[in-house]
């Protein structure tokens, strides 16, 4: 891409929506300009004219995204089959095993849920379509990271925030690219409250029908519900054959 190709102000526009998150529905200028590096009038700008497109509401200090923001994410929900063709089978395989089923695609360091069937709330974040967690510590991250070419997951590897979320979280690069070895030669990713504590998840890749990995299957319970052998043996036989159910759907 040319260099008069690309708007800057877009893209800082972007950065300061990006800056808002489960953990940070209310900012004031000050934390987007230190969340994003851009400087405070810059920040302003941005946030006042969210405000005005009626993105956001400001009430005085703080800034917060109102519900016309979602306009954007479903652009993109609407405009991909994915994630009809894939709830329906979510649905009959959370039922069938009797634990909450997810789909997720991956955008850079993170996952992307793009499909959800709960049977109940197995972990503290309140997980639904458009939801993101860092792939390096889920299952269905791993999985997808497994998928790529192993110098570009090193690349992404090396550009996330390894952060210790619990006591059991692998964040060694060396290690987790060890890791992804096993899940490119088993075809499946287990996590056992690396993520979460007290959450266990499997997750597998979903193919298209030329075998490319499109996105990411993944069956999640407390560990009270499943040991780790039930979910490789209970579990993923149910997984694998939605996996080749959708493999022949998705052209």
């Amino acid at each position: 891409m040319r260099g008069t190709d690309f708007i800057g102000g877009f893209a800082k526009g972007l950065r300061v929506i990006e800056a808002f998150g489960e953990d940070k529905a209310r900012l004031s200028i000050a934390d987007i300009a230190k969340i994003t590096g851009l400087d405070r009038a810059t920040a302003r700008r941005c946030l006042l004219t969210l405000s005005e497109l009626g993105y956001a509401e400001y009430d005085g200090k703080y800034f917060m995204l109102l519900p016309k923001i979602l306009r954007l994410g479903y652009a993109y929900l609407s405009a991909t089959p994915l994630p009809t063709i894939i709830q329906p089978h979510l649905d009959q395989l959370s039922e069938i095993v009797g634990e909450s089923a997810s789909a997720s695609v991956l955008d850079g360091t993170e996952i992307v849920y793009i499909a959800r069937a709960a049977q109940m709330r197995v972990i503290s974040i309140n997980l639904a379509a458009g939801s993101r967690l860092p792939a390096y510590c889920a299952s269905m991250g791993r999985v997808l990271l497994a998928s790529l070419d192993p110098a570009e997951a090193r690349t992404l590897l090396e550009r996330t925030d390894l952060q210790q979320r619990t006591p059991f979280t692998l964040t060694d690069p060396e290690l987790l690219l060890e890791e992804l070895e096993r899940i490119r030669a088993q075809g499946y990713a287990i996590n056992n409250q690396e993520l979460e504590l007290g959450l266990r998840s499997i997750a597998i890749p979903i193919f298209n029908h030329r075998g490319a990995v499109v996105a990411a299957l993944n069956i999640g319970a407390p560990i009270a519900h499943v040991e780790v052998s039930d979910l490789i043996q209970r579990i993923l036989p149910a997984m694998l054959k939605v996996q080749a159910e959708l493999k022949l759907m998705l052209r």
